[in-house]
């Protein structure tokens, strides 16, 4: 959708936009720190997913600026609003660099984040309403993936039925074919 953001101005943390939030979506501040996200997790090099909450469709909940999480994420989500989805490409550097990393990401990798940014809230303490209101819009959110998933499955099941027969289409005419030129030579 857009072009890549150098949020870090050495190239460290890049973020395109895939999808625009709504113009009146909230972003992270000091009053709404904790973010819940949804994300899938690459090597840059290979395109090999390391990590990812689509398999099960679970939400990961971190706080802004507390060091829980890669640099890169601190950086970039924070510039995120309720609804977008970004690619965010980081170097070793702004992810897990030569310490800490996981096993299965070479410490010199450079990550690439496809992140949507499902909610940001205040950290505990807050009002009862507004747990209770926050819960309910996630379970909304949870049912509108779940029904695109839907979508996208039966669109997967039609053009299966439509290449199916496109296949069935092409055999019959090639079996007439096969058929014609029999009785011609005899």
């Amino acid at each position: 959708m857009g072009d890549a953001i150098d949020l870090t101005g050495d190239g460290g943390v890049t973020k395109t936009i895939l999808t625009k939030s709504k113009l009146d979506a909230v972003a992270p501040t000091e009053d709404f720190p904790l973010v819940d996200v949804h994300y899938e997790g690459k090597l840059a090099d290979t395109g090999e997913v390391f990590d990812t909450t689509h398999e099960d469709n679970s939400i990961f909940t971190f706080e802004i600026g507390n060091g829980s999480v890669i640099k890169a994420w601190d950086i970039a989500v924070r510039t995120m609003k309720v609804g977008e989805i970004a690619r965010i490409t980081c170097k070793p550097e702004y992810a897990y660099g030569s310490a800490g990393a996981p096993p299965e990401i070479p410490p010199d990798a450079t990550l690439i984040f496809e992140v949507e940014l499902v909610a940001c809230r205040p950290r505990k303490g807050s009002s009862l309403g507004s747990v209770s209101e926050e819960r309910a819009r996630l379970e909304e959110l949870k049912k509108q993936r779940e029904m695109a998933a839907a979508v996208k499955e039966e669109e997967k099941k039609k053009r299966e039925e439509a290449k199916a027969a496109a296949a069935a289409r092409v055999q019959a005419k090639l079996e007439a074919k096969k058929g014609k030129g029999k009785g011609k030579g005899k």
